[in-house]
Formats: structure tokens, C-alpha cells, sequence
């Protein structure tokens, strides 16, 4: 069991809420696994302006099923937040004020875990404070990062199937009728406050099944076009990846879940046929599930892409953790099949042994630095000679009428050849489907 302290000066910037981060260490947990978790956690919380004040941790075989932590962790903590330190019989007592300089201690309880309703709520009432799961935070991190319509929608989602079962432990919301009902009983406020979150639940599916309806039409369109998908864990880099390859404004921040709208460019300079990248969401470890799934977009870039980049932050002593994660969201998501590209980067960060001992470790691993020209366009050479294999040879008799047809193609064509007599013989590369569209075009106008 331990108790460590976060210094304020830690984060001048942060002008926010304090936060005692708590975790319970359980036999099959190891300490390096903890320490990743807690960190992540911290950070996330940084992103969103509260500053972790200490850090609570305890060994225990199990977690308690009431309080998550044990008696004397529970007073601990409520020494440090000014709560009563235990769950008492009876009607709930008040959280204490959270106005500046109402206590000297933190006024946010969050816990690296996922919480049960009740857990949640007896933590409160032994703090005295609000309590936030890993859950809660993710959800709040991705509540802020959300831009577009369909981001927002499927928070949405994420967060009303998070908050369902937990307003039976709301007890503010009293057990008052409220409204008519059978044999004239009435709803309970409780019962009403449900009922209104399945609504708004059942209309938010609604509505993303109309986004998601649109975001595949535009995907179908795209179907035979050269895709590439950028993957891997959150912060690694994918964006300024993006960037690189397609020349694009994408964001590039120093925080997890930077983005998280997948953001579809071509490749620059252009290739022809032309070759479109993905950015898609980034993964993170114990990603909450209802996010997992309501993400299904974003994932189904790469599930559909016909190569994968799998980028990697080589400079992190969890790499190799974060490489597992990845992975298996990959096969999760049904998309192991698909070829996919080891790129460690922020290799500028390694010095030239831990590069070779990286080389013999991940022989198949492209090294690069995002913001080096000079690896973006090595890259970029390498992502165009994949697709070139897949190109196919053949030639048209072009009659000089239907010169508007192989106009048209060319943007998804390559021209090799052109030789003219009587009719144009045109020898092209593209893919077999595009080029069974150009010769039945072709047959059509004969």
C-alpha cells in the first residue's frame, strides 16, 4: 500500500479541478502494468485540466465489491478529500463543497478501473467528493475531442448506455411520484429519468444509423480506389504520419485522442491510379466497450483497407504493449488478414544503438521520423510499388469517338502507351475491376 504525492508546481498550466487517482492491485497485475495504466491515466486526465494531486494505490487479492477499496485505503483517502471515510446506514450525507478553498485537500476521487453503480456511489459518500471511473474519463476525453455529427452522436451513445444503470444509484433524484400510470402508482423520479435516457438512446440510434448509412455509401464509392489505413495506439504518431504522406493540415497534438474523426486523403505527390489514407481513431488499453463498438466507422476503415500502416511510438518503453493492443483490436475487428506495415516512429528520439537493437528485434519494422522529408518520401515510394503489383496490363482499341471514355478513365488509369492509325491503341495499367468498367464503356460505344 502506498501514497504518492504529485506536486502542484508539477502542472503550472493547469488551472482546474484536483484529482486523487486511485488503483487497486490485484495477484494478476504486475507493478510495470499498474505504473503504464496510472500514467495513462493521468495523462488523460491532464488533457482535460485536472491535475492529479496524489496518487492512492493498495494490494489487495480482490476487489471489494462494495467500496472497491479496504476500510483503512477508504478513511485514507476521505482524510485527504475531507469525507467521512465510510458508507454509513441511512440517507446518504451531502458532498462536501468544492468551492475554492473549501478544503486544502483534492475535490475529484477517480479510479483506475471500471466501476459497478454501487461502487461508484459508496465511494462518494466515503469521499464526500465526486468519483469518475477510467471509463467516465475516456468518455469525457472523447465528449471534448468530438467534431463532426456522427464523433458526436456515437459519444453520445457511448456515454447514455454508461450513465443507464447508474441512475438507480442517484438518490438526488428522490423517490417523489412523478406522472400518471397504471392502477394510477405513478413513476418513481428514478423510473422517468430511465425511461428518458432510453428514449434519447433509442433516437441516437437512430440518427447514427442515418450518419453511418452515409459514411458507407461514401466508402462503397471508393471501393475499388487504392486504401490505406493508419493504425495503432493513441499518440503514436498517426497524424503527423498523415501529414507526411498526403501533405494535408490534419491536427498533430502531443495528447491522447488528439482526433478522433476518421480524416480520408490521397496520397501527394498523387499516384495514378490514385491511392486515399485513413487516420482512424487510436486505440488505448482497456478502451471501454460501448466506445469500442459505437466507433465502428472509424474501424471500418481499416477493416476495409487493402493495406494497413501500423504506426508505433519506438521512442516509448511500452511499445511492445502498445504493438499487442493494436493487434488485437485489429483481429477483433475481423481485419488480421489484411496486409499491414510495422512503422516505428519518432526513431529521432533513439540514439544509433537502441536503433540496431530495435533492428534485430523487429527485423521487418520500417524505422522513420514523420517530420523527416526525406523517410516520408522513401515511405510514400514504398506504399505506391505495393499497389503497383496489383495493377493489371492490357490494351483497348480506342475508336477517335470515344475519346471522352478514356478521358474519363484517366484519373484511375495509368497510360503507357498510345499508338494511333485507324483507331488509338492505348495500353493501360489499372485495377481488373476498373479496367472491365473501361472495356464494357468501350464496347458501348462501338
Amino acid at each position: 500500500m502506498s501514497v504518492s504525492r504529485h506536486p502542484e508546481h508539477e502542472h503550472p498550466s493547469v488551472q482546474g479541478r484536483k484529482a486523487i487517482v486511485v488503483a487497486v492491485q490485484v495477484p494478476e497485475v504486475s507493478e510495470r502494468e499498474l505504473e503504464r495504466s496510472i500514467a495513462e491515466l493521468t495523462q488523460l486526465l491532464h488533457g482535460l485540466g485536472i491535475a492529479a494531486a496524489a496518487t492512492v494505490t493498495q494490494k489487495r487479492p480482490s476487489r471489494s465489491a462494495s467500496t472497491y477499496l479496504g476500510e483503512g485505503k477508504l478513511r485514507e483517502i476521505a482524510a485527504l478529500t475531507g469525507g467521512p471515510g465510510e458508507v454509513p446506514r441511512g440517507p446518504a450525507p451531502p458532498r462536501r463543497s468544492t468551492s475554492p478553498g473549501a478544503f486544502a485537500g483534492a475535490d475529484l476521487v477517480v479510479v483506475d478501473d471500471e466501476l459497478s453503480p454501487g461502487q461508484q456511489r459508496n465511494l462518494e459518500i466515503a469521499t464526500g467528493v465526486e468519483v469518475l471511473d477510467r471509463a467516465a474519463v475516456i468518455l469525457r476525453v472523447f465528449e471534448r475531442r468530438a467534431r463532426t455529427r456522427e464523433a458526436r452522436l456515437e459519444v453520445e451513445l457511448a456515454r447514455l448506455q454508461y450513465e443507464l444503470p447508474r441512475v438507480r444509484d442517484d438518490h438526488a433524484l428522490g423517490d417523489r411520484e412523478g406522472g400518471g400510470g397504471r392502477a394510477s402508482r405513478g413513476h418513481t423520479n428514478v423510473e422517468l429519468a430511465k425511461q428518458r435516457l432510453r428514449d434519447r438512446i433509442a433516437a441516437a440510434r437512430r440518427e447514427l444509423g442515418r450518419a453511418h448509412t452515409g459514411a458507407a455509401t461514401k466508402r462503397r464509392r471508393r471501393a475499388e480506389t487504392f486504401r490505406v489505413a493508419l493504425i495503432g495506439y493513441t499518440n503514436a504518431g498517426k497524424s503527423a504520419v498523415m501529414r507526411r504522406l498526403t501533405g494535408s493540415e490534419v491536427l498533430v497534438e502531443d495528447k491522447l485522442f488528439a482526433t478522433l474523426e476518421t480524416t480520408v486523403r490521397p496520397l501527394s505527390p498523387g499516384s495514378t491510379p490514385p491511392i486515399l489514407l485513413a487516420d482512424t481513431v487510436g486505440f488505448i488499453r482497456r478502451l471501454p466497450h460501448a466506445l469500442v463498438a459505437s466507433f465502428r466507422s472509424t474501424l471500418d476503415e481499416a477493416h476495409e483497407a487493402w493495406l494497413l500502416l501500423h504506426v508505433v511510438d519506438a521512442s516509448d518503453p511500452d511499445f511492445r504493449e502498445h504493438i499487442r493492443v493494436t493487434r488485437e483490436v485489429v483481429a477483433e475487428i475481423g481485419a488480421s488478414e489484411t496486409p499491414a506495415w510495422l512503422l516505428l516512429n519518432k526513431i529521432d528520439r533513439l540514439d544509433a544503438a537502441e536503433r540496431a537493437a530495435l533492428a534485430s528485434e523487429l527485423p521487418h519494422g520500417i524505422q522513420l521520423c514523420a517530420h523527416s522529408g526525406e523517410d516520408g518520401e522513401r515511405l510514400r515510394d514504398r506504399v505506391v510499388s505495393f499497389f503497383d503489383r496489383m495493377l493489371v496490363t492490357e490494351s483497348f482499341e480506342v475508336p477517335y469517338k470515344a475519346q471522352g471514355v478514356l478521358a474519363d478513365a484517366r484519373k484511375d488509369v495509368r497510360v503507357v502507351s498510345e499508338e494511333y492509325g485507324e483507331t488509338r491503341l492505348v495500353t493501360v495499367q489499372g485495377t481488373p475491376e476498373i479496367l472491365g468498367r473501361l472495356r464494357k464503356r468501350l464496347a458501348e460505344e462501338v
